[in-house]
């Protein structure tokens, strides 16, 4: 059994007992990368091999998309409902709240950009622009099985990799990739990582020997 799973099934152990599902988190902690220069911030998006467990909320704007995406996207706005949210801040505030993508056809974006981009853009949830008259469900599959793993002021790395119910074998899947990601995605790869945990939602951390 490899070191990390060893370390999964520790973690996935030591959270039990609790009367929810409980996420399997993946914490990184950071080092020889100056936080203060932007270049060395990023913000990245990692489809998880095994599924996140618990799939991502997507959020869908657009008459013509909509007509394409019922029983797929979790929220759907045609242009008046649009219209309609974007005049009412409690409205937009509840929106991206409630989902953890959008996609929006593309002519639309300018319009959302100036409407909702004050709220959506700080949370990473600006949409993903398609063509009006595209099929947006195999984007939206995509996402709902995504992870958004963001490096700003803080040296550290948090984000989900699944949860309690998943196998050993899954969440592994799942680490092997989300590490694979932060290592292309660091200067010096393996040697900006200067710890990797895993831990379950109200567990303690357990160190992985990567």
């Amino acid at each position: 059994m490899p070191k990390a799973k060893y370390a999964i099934k520790e973690a996935k152990e030591k959270g039990t007992g609790r009367k929810f599902t409980q996420s399997i988190d993946l914490v990184v902690s950071v080092r020889h990368l100056d936080l203060k220069k932007a270049e060395n911030k990023f913000s990245l998006e990692v489809m998880l091999p095994s599924g996140r467990g618990k799939k991502a909320r997507v959020g869908v704007i657009g008459s013509n998309l909509a007509l394409k995406v019922k029983g797929v996207a979790d929220v759907i706005l045609n242009e008046k409902e649009f219209g309609e949210l974007e005049r009412d801040p409690k409205k937009v505030r509840s929106f991206s709240q409630s989902i953890d993508f959008v996609v929006a056809e593309a002519p639309l974006m300018m319009r959302i950009g100036k409407s909702l981009g004050k709220v959506l853009g700080p949370r990473g949830k600006m949409p993903k622009p398609l063509p009006p008259h595209a099929d947006a469900t195999p984007v939206i599959n995509k996402l709902k099985e995504t992870v958004k793993v963001s490096l700003k002021d803080n040296p550290t790395i948090s984000c989900t990799i699944g949860t309690e119910k998943m196998s050993d074998d899954e969440l592994l899947k799942n680490l092997n990739a989300m590490l694979s990601a932060l290592e292309k995605k660091f200067p010096l790869g393996k040697q900006n990582m200067k710890e990797v945990l895993v831990k379950a939602t109200m567990g303690p951390p357990v160190k992985v020997d990567y």
